[in-house]
């Protein structure tokens, strides 16, 4: 698996093409071997995610047929977290705004099913007054991008607030306060 990286829900990784008709290729294969993926087809690129490691494996197989090169270390996920003493009280409001419908809300989470907005889950936190910092956004990278990413955010004015539980997570201000979680999949 070392050409995929697994973010939030699935193992995702990008393949180079060298035109918008090779990757239509590509993809149309990747259509015709495999049930579940995820693809996402742009004129030099094609991404694609799935939740099943044994799909993954024979994607990448595929791409070796087509002449293609992984680059794990372009992919990213973000996801938003709200932090709510009461999912159950915002949750379906949050579903029917972000997707039209309130079957979209599970467990602690607004999933998509089209996957074209971000996912939004709910931290459980105490009951607080505002103006307390409600969102932070979770943002799913390969653990290998993550120490440029940290230190490209301390160049523009950032700190680092908590990594306690660094690789998995680590914790991430503006100038002024507003947060944001480099998340890996590692230790998880």
């Amino acid at each position: 698996m070392s050409e995929w990286r697994k973010l939030a829900q699935a193992w995702h990784t990008r393949f180079g093409t060298s035109s918008l008709a090779d990757g239509a290729a590509f993809a149309q294969a990747v259509a015709a071997a495999c049930a579940d993926p995820e693809l996402r087809l742009a004129p030099a690129y094609v991404d694609v995610a799935t939740r099943d490691p044994a799909t993954a494996e024979r994607i990448s197989a595929l791409a070796a047929e087509h002449g293609l090169t992984a680059d794990p270390t372009a992919v990213a996920q973000l996801e938003i977290g709200l932090d709510t003493a009461d999912l159950v009280e915002i949750g379906p409001f949050w579903a029917a705004v972000l997707t039209g419908s309130t079957d979209s809300f599970t467990g602690n989470d607004v999933m998509d099913p089209t996957r074209r907005v971000a996912n939004l889950w709910f931290q459980g936190t105490t009951p607080h007054e505002a103006p307390r910092q409600r969102f932070h956004l979770d943002l799913w990278l390969p653990p290998e991008v993550v120490p440029s990413r940290i230190e490209a955010a301390l160049a523009a004015g950032g700190k680092v607030v908590y990594d306690d539980e660094a690789p998995m997570f680590t914790v991430l201000a503006d100038p002024q306060g507003n947060k944001v979680c480099l998340c890996t999949s590692e230790g998880r």
